[in-house]
């Protein structure tokens, strides 16, 4: 983020511009407009969780590990609810683990599966960590509760007609 506002919106401008010289800007300004909420929102975001030794998807992962029934779940299953690639939920959970924040267990059925599970301090740090990103709001800044869920619904069909999820 820059440290002065610009005196006039950057996006506004090109979207002028592409109207000129290329042809209709509504979707360009739209998807520019994202991509630039997406930097505000994970630089917000990001400073919310660093005092706690978080990313958002270390922090992510153990909201769902809290959200689950037991406290744990297979890595299999955190990569399909956090739609991640397996590698990376293994990164996730090696570095929770290293942290003490989640232990790996066997299966108790199934020995080629592993369950995460957090522990009592991944607890203690996700309920730090929420309250650090829930006082930022998520950085998301100037919107009403309205408006945020309209804006999550909108976003929802763009992600519901590519394939992301079915109702």
């Amino acid at each position: 983020m820059t440290s002065q506002p610009l005196p006039f919106d950057p996006i506004a401008r090109a979207a002028e511009l592409w109207e000129k010289r290329i042809g209709p800007s509504t979707a360009m300004a739209a998807v520019t407009s994202v991509m630039r909420v997406q930097q505000i929102i994970q630089s917000s975001v990001d400073a919310a969780l660093k005092p706690h030794g978080l990313t958002f998807a270390r922090f992510e992962a153990l909201v769902l590990l809290t959200f689950s029934r037991t406290g744990s779940l297979p890595m299999r299953v955190m990569g399909e609810r956090l739609q991640l690639h397996p590698t990376s939920v293994t990164n996730i959970v090696d570095r929770l683990e290293a942290d003490g924040l989640v232990r790996r267990n066997p299966h108790p059925t199934d020995r080629r599966t592993t369950l995460v599970e957090i522990t009592e301090a991944g607890h203690a740090r996700r309920e730090a960590a929420t309250e650090a990103v829930t006082r930022v709001g998520f950085g998301l800044r100037g919107l009403t509760d309205r408006q945020t869920e309209q804006l999550t619904d909108l976003l929802a069909k763009v992600r519901r007609a590519v394939g992301d999820f079915e109702d």
